[in-house]
């Protein structure tokens, strides 16, 4: 019999450590889009693995990993920003920057527009950039997503549009706010 639970109890630690290979550079990725800052992130990533462990070790069985991963995650993203607003994100930005992973050498305009992008997916309610990223930066179905957060694909799909719609706007404000860089030439300047 002991052995029945050592074999179940091995079982479990296999596919834990499978999950960890599997995801965690996306939920780093993921935690990263968010908080902006890369040890915080790293250590939100941690959390969340050790969480899981313990979820586990109490004999509680899991469904979806990758989806409870996230879930768990996510969690404990909402219940960090409920105990401690950070500073100013514009403060954040300037400080940390932002160094997509996993991207070949980008031409340094497009680089500065995937920051800005970035940016700007700061300034959504939670619940719009946290499908955002899901989505376009972690590459997860609607579905998926929907199973992370608990709520129809529906509702997931609204948030995207919402979402993405908003996003539109800022980036049309950051247009409008640019000072011109072209300038007509009038004949007094030749």
């Amino acid at each position: 019999m002991g052995s029945g639970k050592s074999h179940r109890h091995k079982k479990i630690e296999e596919d834990f450590l499978a999950a960890y290979d599997e995801n965690a550079n996306a939920l780093f990725r993921h935690c990263f889009a968010r908080v902006r800052d890369r040890e915080l992130a790293k250590d939100i990533v941690q959390e969340t693995f050790t969480r899981t462990w313990e979820y586990l070790a109490e004999g509680k069985q899991i469904g979806h990993l990758r989806a409870f991963l996230y879930r768990t995650l996510n969690n404990y993203l909402v219940d960090m920003m409920r105990k401690k607003r950070p500073v100013s994100l514009d403060a954040m930005t300037e400080e940390d920057g932002f160094e997509p992973a996993d991207v070949p050498e980008l031409p340094a305009e497009i680089r500065e527009e995937m920051e800005e992008a970035v940016r700007l997916l700061s300034r959504l309610d939670d619940m719009y950039a946290a499908v955002i990223t899901m989505r376009f930066i972690d590459e997860m179905k609607p579905s998926e997503i929907a199973h992370v957060l608990d709520v129809s694909e529906n509702v997931v799909s609204v948030r995207l549009h919402r979402g993405v719609k908003q996003l539109r706007e800022f980036w049309k404000e950051r247009l409008l706010a640019r000072p011109s860089t072209t300038r007509v030439q009038t004949p007094s300047d030749t």
